[in-house]
Order: C-alpha cells, then structure tokens, then sequence
C-alpha cells in the first residue's frame, strides 16, 4: 500500500542523508520524493512517497520524529490530501501530426513549453494517474524524453 509521508525539516546541510539513510536502514524503498524550501527560509517541507503496510510506516514515523532536525512528521491519509506531480516530456511532432499533439495536450490541461521544427515540449502538472495517462496518450507520436519531479503533497 501506498503511504504519503511529509516532513518537515530545518533546512541544513546533510537531513536528506540522514532521512533517507534511515528508510534505507529500515530496507524501504522510496517510491517518490520531493524536498523544497517552505515560506520560511529555514525550514524544508519533503513529501516522501513508500510502499509499506501500515505498522511499518508507523515505526519509521517514530524513528523521523527522533531526528534532530525534524520538525513535524505527518503520514497523510489518501482522502485528506491534494498531490501534485509535474512533467515535462517532448515529443517528436511532424507538421502532419501537431494538431493531433495540440489536441491531446488541450484535452488534459498541458501547456506547450518549447516548439522547434520537430518536437513539441510540454509542462503539465497533475496527479501521477493522470500524468501516466497523458504518457500513455503521447506514446503513439514518439516521446524523446520525459522528466518528472516526483509528487508533493499537503493536507487538504
């Protein structure tokens, strides 16, 4: 089962080390994670994203709150949370198929970043499900490349 984990954290060098050493320790693999600065300069906000049951994400919940530098932890449940992912992927885009591409991209809210004679770059941002079906919509034209950022997350 999927579990969304945010932490909040001082923003020194080395807690994503010791954040991340700690689910390594614990033989968990992180699926997704996000780390960037909050409001306040000092603190970071990392949004981490596991595979576990239930008791296991429970003790590596206490072990993060026995970090020095962290602030808050909280594992958010699937109902409480709005999550966000963004993308960009290029995809090759002959004259023949553009409006083919454009019409895709409108359908699921994308924005058209970059456009040469050959390939069409766009940014979307939305819930990984949805990503993977825009990927798999574009799949058809040729993709280049993709990039994605991994999820970040806060209570609703």
């Amino acid at each position: 089962m999927k579990h969304t984990i945010t932490v909040l954290v001082e923003n020194n060098a080395g807690v994503l080390a010791r954040i991340s050493g700690l689910f390594a320790r614990r033989g968990f693999n992180i699926d997704s994670l996000a780390v960037g600065v909050t409001d306040n300069p000092d603190t970071s906000r990392m949004t981490i994203i596991v595979n576990g049951d239930d008791y296991t994400v429970e003790q590596v919940e206490k072990q993060l709150n026995k970090l020095i530098d962290v602030i808050k932890v909280k594992t958010l449940r699937n109902e409480e949370l709005l999550s966000r992912e963004l993308m960009l992927i290029k995809i090759d885009a002959p004259p023949q198929k553009r409006s083919e591409i454009l019409d895709i991209i409108a359908l699921m809210g994308g924005k058209v970043s970059d456009v040469t004679r050959s390939t069409i770059t766009v940014e979307i941002s939305d819930t990984p499900e949805r990503l993977n079906t825009f990927e798999e919509l574009l799949r058809p034209y040729k993709i280049k490349e993709t990039a994605r950022t991994g999820v970040i997350a806060m209570q609703k």
